[in-house]
């Protein structure tokens, strides 16, 4: 077997495994919010971890995959589209494009030190998802509010009192991991202090 196709294969298992364990991770949630959305046991994790390993077009493609499962997951959140375009825009900004937007894991992965490298994806990976609930906060959640900034206000607490507390907890422990195992090589393997 040539390199290529091991390396391949390899990131193909990786990543099976880590949606595999994200999607386990998404199963404990503390107190599920009505609509949609909870805080987890650091689930977008895995994602993160691979975007930041293999790349973002990679980790794009590994967070949209994610997105379809939790879609699946969560199909009683379509319930609440009134219309074709509302169960494409959840379809879309809910699921596949929020999740799909955990590529970006990996933007910073050539910082020197990996810890901070991997919290700067987590954070922008994580305002990206949630400017993309965001987006549907103010269009298909709109009946839940009144007027514009009414509807501005409740997407912004509803959308952030789940994903703010998310990003704290994923970078959190991503940082703890970035510090002791290195991610950027093929095997991990421990991480190397600088001298």
């Amino acid at each position: 077997m040539n390199q290529t196709k091991k390396k391949r294969g390899l990131m193909i298992a990786e990543s099976a495994i880590m949606l595999a364990l994200g999607t386990a991770l998404s199963l404990i949630a503390f107190a599920p919010w009505p609509a949609g959305g909870s805080i987890t046991v650091f689930s977008m994790l895995p994602v993160l971890i691979i975007a930041y390993r293999y790349g973002m077009k990679w980790g794009f493609l590994v967070g949209g995959v994610y997105g379809l499962i939790q879609m699946v997951l969560g199909l009683s959140a379509l319930s609440y589209a009134t219309n074709a375009l509302a169960a494409i825009c959840i379809i879309l900004f809910d699921y596949v494009v929020a999740f799909g937007a955990l590529g970006f894991g990996g933007l910073f992965r050539k910082v020197k030190l990996q810890p901070v490298g991997f919290t700067l994806g987590v954070i922008v990976a994580c305002v990206l998802r949630f400017l993309c609930h965001f987006l549907t906060g103010v269009t298909v959640w709109a009946d839940y509010a009144e007027g514009i900034w009414g509807v501005i206000i409740y997407s912004l607490t509803y959308n952030g009192s789940y994903m703010l507390p998310e990003l704290v907890i994923t970078a959190a422990v991503g940082a703890v991991l970035m510090s002791f195992l290195d991610f950027r090589s093929e095997k991990l393997k421990p991480l190397r202090k600088a001298k």
